[in-house]
């Protein structure tokens, strides 16, 4: 096995539910970085040193354990007490922290000196209640009141800006000597004799929403919570994976974990969870990102979709405005609760400036249609539903010239609104900028999949006369984009249009995404695939965001070359839907190396585009968010992409069309839910064909290989109208 690489950056992240904690290795926080407790997007606790005697403890290891606990071990510099001197060395100092809504620690003294010792361990606690948002950019300033109280053992800090409040209740509970609270610092005086061990829980009770966030003391098991309860209720009904590639399997599991680990939980009537972006600065309600991981986790666990879809679209715009980028049927982009948002100076209460998550909305209703049969559901977004449809028609296509783009009307609007979000993603062929209005490409065909997909469900709903009129607006968007959008001399599709609704002849991984929506030719798409694996854009460990020949190239600039797994996701499942097995077997074979690199086989959001050599590793983008969630969602994904796995419960049918590679021989996947039926199958690879066979089902459900309806030809089965 290759050694691991793992992501420098000297912190320890864990979270649970809507909180996290982002340390500094030893424990400590910075006020003047970004680090700190943070619960519902408010930094609690922006400033943390421990020390004895003033003196700071001398890091020994530290870890998170898991997804919500981390340890750190230390031991004391050379002190001088009263008493005499305390040779280096001689106390071991643990700390042991939970999230769980608010925090708790453990923290211990054990002297190992062969006299008694008397020392103060000193906490220095500050809380800032910076918005989580000005934390990431570095303005660290607030415009509301903070006050500081100590009762009866009891730290209150409480912070008020209007109709905003939150606070932080500091409790210390079992110490044999209670604290003190003198020059901003909690103090204990503790005297050892030897061998002995002095001990303290604290509790970090947050003040939220007029909620308190009571942690207790626990295990580190995963359902001591209820984010651990849910948590170990999504991995107990996920499908589960086994093969004797232990890198893949191990890749697969750790995917599972952080996609359960990510779960927040949304009010609204009924609490639903659904999976946040990623840890650390992106735990809130988004409309792309778990779209996307819904998609990806079908053959996982297709509940997750349910709540996803049902919360968005209660979250659906019924107005235009502005200041949010909103407009009538449109799916959100992000909704935060903190001070900004409360108090209107962001537009994120919640924010519309998205192109793709209203048509991913539509997307993601068909496709878990398809996995469920869930007829109730199609019923309890039928209004939504129309209301998207009716938001691509007036206000997607807002200048009428038949393609949808987008352009930010708001002051603190995103300006590129597409999955490539920052400022400099969108790129001409001269490397310059390109300003909104734009309309990219892979924005085209989804609309088209978007269209389709409705259809097919406006047959369930019974209106015939609705399903054929999508269906006529998909087939002439098919003819109008194939006309615009495809550059002959390239055998590629531009990135997109530009203002001027010339070609952004830029050659970016987001053409790639077209072969997943179906809108390419079937006699384009073998010089699309052609395209895709030359060196500039294939870089060994997956397709590069763009073209490394482009004036813009950077490995590891965020959308400027680097490499993602979800895109490749994307990629690899359009490359298999046009028959294309080994190209896509490819891809999953770099993205599945990148991930048995890094620590735990745990996939990062985003990692370098430097080439692929048997002398080098994937590089880390350094801020990276990780866990992520359509990182995580892409591992799955990739293994149902290389089965073929599609799902047709209203039918009770399962099509499997699989190719295994020779480095994966086998795999079982167990648990995969098909409406009301469950099925265990197995796959393995003999000579150059993959066999399956049934282990265990529940339920009915047909199973029907593809292979044998094709007689072995590789053909799509949806590749034009």
């Amino acid at each position: 096995m290759s050694a691991k690489v793992a992501l420098v950056t000297g912190q320890i992240t864990i979270n649970d539910g809507g909180s996290f904690l982002l340390t500094a290795a030893d424990g400590s926080i910075d006020d003047l970085r970004a680090q700190g407790f943070f619960v519902r997007d408010t930094r609690l606790i922006s400033y943390y040193g421990l020390s004895i005697d003033r003196k700071p403890l001398t890091l020994l290891t530290s870890s998170a354990i898991s997804h919500r606990v981390a340890r750190y071990e230390f031991t004391s510099p050379k002190l001088l007490t009263a008493q005499g001197i305390v040779p280096a060395k001689k106390l071991l100092v643990s700390l042991r922290r939970d999230i769980m809504g608010g925090m708790h620690e453990d923290i211990s003294v054990t002297n190992h000196h062969q006299e008694r010792v008397e020392i103060q361990l000193m906490l220095a606690i500050r809380s800032d209640f910076v918005d989580v948002s000005r934390v990431k950019a570095q303005e660290l300033y607030t415009e509301g009141r903070m006050e500081t109280t100590w009762a009866d053992d009891l730290l209150t800090n409480t912070y008020c800006n209007g109709s905003f409040s939150r606070g932080l209740r500091i409790q210390s509970k079992g110490a044999s000597s209670p604290p003190r609270y003198s020059n901003g610092r909690l103090v204990f005086d503790i005297a050892l004799d030897p061998g002995e061990t002095w001990h303290t829980c604290i509790n970090y009770i947050a003040l939220v929403d007029g909620e308190e966030l009571v942690p207790q003391h626990t295990d580190a098991g995963i359902d001591a919570t209820p984010a651990g309860e849910e948590m170990a209720s999504y991995l107990e009904v996920a499908t589960h994976l086994r093969s004797s590639n232990r890198e893949v399997e191990q890749s697969y599991d750790q995917a599972l974990t952080d996609l359960a680990a990510l779960r927040i939980p949304v009010d609204g009537g009924k609490t639903v969870w659904i999976p946040a972006a990623g840890i650390p600065w992106f735990v809130a309600v988004f409309g792309r990102d778990p779209l996307i991981t819904s998609l990806q986790t079908m053959s996982v666990a297709p509940n997750l979709a349910q709540g996803t879809l049902l919360k968005l679209a209660q979250l659906q715009s019924a107005e235009f405005n502005d200041w949010q980028d909103a407009e009538p049927g449109k799916i959100l982009h992000e909704l935060r609760r903190g001070e900004l948002a409360q108090l209107n100076q962001i537009p994120s209460a919640p924010y519309y400036g998205a192109i793709d998550t209203t048509l991913l909305w539509i997307i993601t209703l068909a496709e878990t249609y398809n996995w469920t049969g869930d007829r109730q559901l199609l019923d309890d977004c039928d209004e939504p539903l129309a209301k998207a449809l009716h938001w691509i028609d007036k206000y997607g296509d807002f200048d009428g010239d038949g393609f949808v783009e987008y352009c930010s009307r708001s002051k603190d609007g995103i300006q590129n609104q597409g999955w490539k979000d920052s400022g400099d993603a969108i790129r001409a062929a001269d490397g310059t900028i390109v300003h909104a209005p734009i309309a990219l490409c892979e924005t085209q065909g989804q609309v088209y999949d978007a269209w389709l997909r409705a259809a097919d469900l406006y047959d369930v709903l019974g209106d015939s006369d609705r399903a054929r009129s999508l269906r006529q607006q998909a087939e002439q968007l098919y003819g109008r984009f194939n006309d615009r959008f495809w550059m002959e001399d390239e055998g590629f599709y531009c990135l997109g249009l530009d203002s001027n609704k010339q070609q952004i002849r830029s050659i970016a991984s987001n053409a790639g995404q077209l072969l997943w929506s179906g809108i390419v030719p079937p006699e384009r798409a073998h010089q699309m695939v052609q395209r895709l694996f030359q060196p500039d854009l294939w870089c060994g460990w997956g397709i590069r965001t763009l073209s490394a020949t482009h004036p813009a190239y950077d490995p590891i600039g965020y959308h400027t070359g680097s490499v993602w797994a979800h895109d490749n996701s994307f990629i690899a499942a359009g490359l298999k839907r046009y028959g294309y097995h080994t190209e896509a077997n490819q891809i999953a074979e770099g993205i599945f190396a990148a991930a048995s690199s890094f620590q735990s086989n745990q996939m990062p959001e985003l990692f370098g585009g430097i080439a692929r050599s048997p002398e080098n590793f994937p590089v880390p983008y350094v801020d990276a968010n990780i866990p992520q969630a359509w990182a995580a969602g892409s591992m799955p994904w990739l293994i149902s992409t290389m089965l073929g796995l599609q799902a047709d419960a209203p039918n009770r049918r399962l099509q499997v069309q699989p190719m295994l590679p020779g480095w994966l021989p086998d795999l079982q996947l167990t648990n995969i839910h098909v409406g009301d039926a469950q099925v265990d199958l197995d796959f393995w690879r003999e000579g150059d064909r993959t066999h399956w066979k049934v282990v265990r089902q529940v339920g009915e459900l047909e199973i029907i290989d593809l292979r044998d309806l094709q007689g072995g030809s590789e053909v799509s089965d949806r590749s034009s109208p």
